[in-house]
């Protein structure tokens, strides 16, 4: 039996994440290979992302070593790949979700009395929450692995910065924050990306992946990318989205906002499992019925500028 090559990113999260799908894979017998390719996202750290093309910046150089044959499956953040893959691509596995949660991972509890902070994020929906709930801070830029993105934080005079639960609890960073003085506050009232904490497992269509995929994780995963793709269209926009699945029930909570975070439209639904199939897609077109394209569209004029 050949192994199955496994790509994956070489950061220590992304690495963490393909020796999680090779575990599930050696526990029914099958042999595995981690393949390290760089992406375009890790090598340029200088650009805020949206600048160097969002859509698929963390998952181009694997979708390429896919189609040439190089790997058999690539292991991804979910929340990374672009809802629309490339031709003979498909999803074929998400693993049981993590923390979806964003965190704030700040240096003094001081942060909670000032009239304005400082706060880096790389992301724009990090941002344009931020901006929803504290208009008067500042936000900077932060890019690079989440090991890179501490160490900055710690490096520099903000007062905080922005990270997903999920990212440091893998990279077992989460448990040593105490120890660089640094402590950590969950942001309930910012709704998560669509996909966060879901390690998903791509490969070509033919592929037959052997089951290790969660039905939970798939379900949530098919609701929020759906929304995401109806909303978005392949462009970038600070989009929320999270399913939780609880039983026979899921919740939906959603949002679009403007890139200051000014403007704030929300969607918050809940119905039948069995109803997850189109649900994503009829969640984004009540958002666009309350004003969420055209928000979207002068994001898309802004970032353009």
């Amino acid at each position: 039996m050949n192994p199955i090559r496994i790509g994956t990113r070489k950061s220590p999260l992304a690495m963490w994440q393909a020796n999680l799908v090779a575990s599930k894979l050696e526990e029914l017998g099958q042999s595995t290979q981690i393949v390290a390719i760089s992406s375009e996202g890790d090598i340029n750290l200088k650009q805020p992302i949206y600048e160097i093309g969002i859509s698929g910046v963390f998952t181009r150089s694997l979708d390429i070593a896919l189609l040439n044959g190089e790997i058999d499956i690539a292991v991804h953040s979910l929340k990374d790949v672009p809802t629309l893959l490339p031709k003979g691509i498909e999803m074929k596995g998400f693993m049981e979700r993590g923390n979806h949660q964003d965190i704030l991972v700040y240096k003094s509890e001081e942060i909670f009395e000032k009239q304005t902070r400082t706060i880096a994020t790389g992301s724009l929906r990090r941002k344009a929450f931020w901006l929803n709930q504290y208009p008067q801070d500042t936000l900077v830029d932060l890019r690079g692995n989440v090991q890179l993105r501490i160490q900055k934080l710690m490096d520099s005079d903000w007062d905080g910065a922005i990270f997903a639960y999920a990212g440091l609890d893998r990279s077992e960073i989460l448990q040593e924050l105490a120890e660089k003085n640094l402590k950590f506050k969950v942001l309930d009232w910012m709704i998560s990306a669509p996909s966060q904490g879901i390690v998903g497992i791509a490969a070509m269509e033919n592929f037959e992946l052997p089951q290790i995929s969660n039905e939970q994780s798939k379900i949530a995963a098919t609701v929020e990318r759906q929304f995401l793709n109806v909303l978005e269209g392949g462009c970038t926009a600070p989009i929320g989205g999270y399913a939780n699945v609880q039983n026979e029930e899921i919740h939906f909570q959603g949002a679009v906002l403007s890139l200051d975070g000014k403007t704030k439209l929300t969607i918050e639904e809940t119905f039948s499992r069995s109803d997850f199939e189109h649900k994503g897609k009829e969640l984004a077109q009540k958002l666009n019925e309350q004003g969420a394209y055209d928000l979207i569209q002068n994001i898309q004029k802004q970032i353009k500028k």
